[in-house]
């Protein structure tokens, strides 16, 4: 993965556009300024307005400190920031997909994240001699979560299993590491009794 092109192609294999939160904003800003240039004409061509008028609107704007109670006009800033801290962060921060890239030399290779869950998890059962619907594994970008639900008085260590884990992740070459979580699930007592 040297070239730029391969990073390129990498990039835009594990990483999402915000093209639709793009479009969201986009058709918003849109309608808002057709709403707010069809309200200008019908003022200039002396019809009544549809909600408020230009006049209006700028006469409520001014007085909207004085006029309105403070907790109201605090509360609706803070909503309005909040709105513009989230567009700032969809428009800074990269999209991410649910893949990951392996170390193959040369080449590139992105694995979706449930080909990797699952194939961890088949390691898993049969390292474990328990049935795959037993396994259950979540790949996000940083981690790997697994939950293991062995039967009543079937003894299971979860360091062993979190070793045969590591081991095989190991062996796919992930090329960002990523932190393994594993969580042994007792059968209940009321399973028991069934």
């Amino acid at each position: 993965m040297s070239t730029p092109v391969l990073r390129r192609v990498i990039r835009r294999e594990t990483h999402s556009p915000r093209t639709v939160a793009m479009f969201v904003a986009v058709i918003l800003l849109i309608l808002a300024l057709a709403y707010i240039g069809l309200e200008i004409v019908l003022s200039l061509a002396a019809q009544p307005a549809l909600l408020l008028g230009p006049a209006a609107a700028g006469g409520w704007l001014v007085g909207l400190p004085t006029a309105q109670p403070a907790g109201l006009v605090i509360a609706g800033s803070v909503v309005l920031a909040l709105i513009g801290v989230i567009l700032i962060w969809l428009a800074v921060t990269p999209g991410r997909l649910s893949r990951h890239t392996l170390d193959a030399g040369d080449r590139a290779v992105v694995v979706d994240n449930g080909v990797i869950a699952s194939a961890l998890a088949q390691h898993l059962s049969d390292e474990t001699g328990l049935a795959r619907e037993d396994i259950t594994v979540g790949v996000g970008h940083r981690s790997v979560d697994v939950s293991v639900r062995p039967g009543a008085g079937v003894p299971l260590d979860k360091n062993e299993v979190q070793a045969a884990a590591e081991a095989e992740l190991q062996t796919y070459r992930l090329t960002r590491n990523v932190r393994t979580r594993v969580r042994i699930e007792r059968p209940s007592e009321k399973e028991d009794e069934l």
